[in-house]
């Protein structure tokens, strides 16, 4: 097994960067979702199940700034008011670029259906520190993407719609990283220990670049897998994690190590 795509998504929805390595600190990925669009009249966290334009804008780092750029190629530079007045100008309302580490724990949206953008929606609140949805640290296997493949094959199964963190090539098929719940994940310097699989939402169907709409997406996973696709896990050991490295899978951890994740938010936009 090996490490074959390592990503981090410095505003929460928003398209991310692939990096050749990456360091994982104590609490997630460096940079990961330290950033997020809050609805200035809800006071809630955005995400693209509320707002599938998200998903168009893209967000990477200068220094320690975020920098999105826009559909239309406009470039905004860290937050501020000038970053607060054009991206309410391209979402159609009052929003702020604001940092997890300076807010309460975010609230966020989902839907009680995932197929229905006109159903019922249910708030959750975030785990504080960053706007992540659960875990903070998502990973999925290409033997899980190969077992979707397999069932839905019209579909594109790209690891970008399922916007994990780190991607794990496993030979074979079925939902490997299932598996490995309460045990260590070791790869370059650092290890992450799965706590629990990656409850789906409305997100997997979303259209993005390159990507078109397909809400089959989830109905094959709600169908096969009751809507699980990934593993959210913890940072267990700090250190840097390069695309290449080997990935050793340890036998199951203490309990003291061992890591519980509540609720059932969907994640990770």
């Amino acid at each position: 097994m090996e490490v074959v795509g390592l990503w981090r998504y410095p505003v929460k929805s928003m398209q991310g960067e692939a990096l050749d390595a990456m360091t994982f600190e104590p609490d997630g990925v460096l940079g990961d979702r330290r950033w997020g669009v809050r609805d200035q009249r809800t006071g809630r966290i955005l995400t693209a199940r509320r707002l599938p334009v998200l998903l168009e804008g893209r967000a990477v780092y200068d220094g320690d700034r975020p920098v999105i750029t826009l559909p239309d190629g406009h470039t905004l530079v860290g937050p501020g008011h000038g970053t607060d007045a054009a991206l309410s100008e391209w979402l159609g309302r009052a929003v702020s670029l604001v940092a997890s580490a300076d807010s309460d724990p975010g609230r966020a949206e989902y839907f009680a259906d995932s197929t229905d953008d006109t159903n019922e929606t249910i708030e959750f609140t975030m785990p504080g520190g960053r706007f992540v949805d659960a875990a903070p640290v998502l990973l999925l296997t290409t033997a899980s993407l190969r077992t979707g493949a397999a069932l839905y094959p019209e579909g594109v199964w790209d690891p970008r719609r399922f916007r994990p963190n780190l991607l794990v090539a496993v030979d074979g098929e079925g939902w490997v990283e299932d598996g490995w719940t309460g045990r260590l994940v070791q790869a370059g310097s650092a290890a992450v220990a799965p706590v629990e699989s990656c409850v789906r939402c409305t997100m997997v169907t979303r259209p993005q670049m390159g990507l078109e709409a397909d809400k089959d997406i989830f109905r094959t996973l709600a169908r096969n897998h009751r809507g699980l696709f990934g593993a959210w896990s913890e940072v267990s050991t700090p250190g840097v994690v390069s695309v290449g490295d080997v990935v050793s899978v340890a036998d199951a951890v203490s309990d003291a190590d061992a890591v519980s994740v509540l609720g059932a938010a969907p994640g990770q936009p």
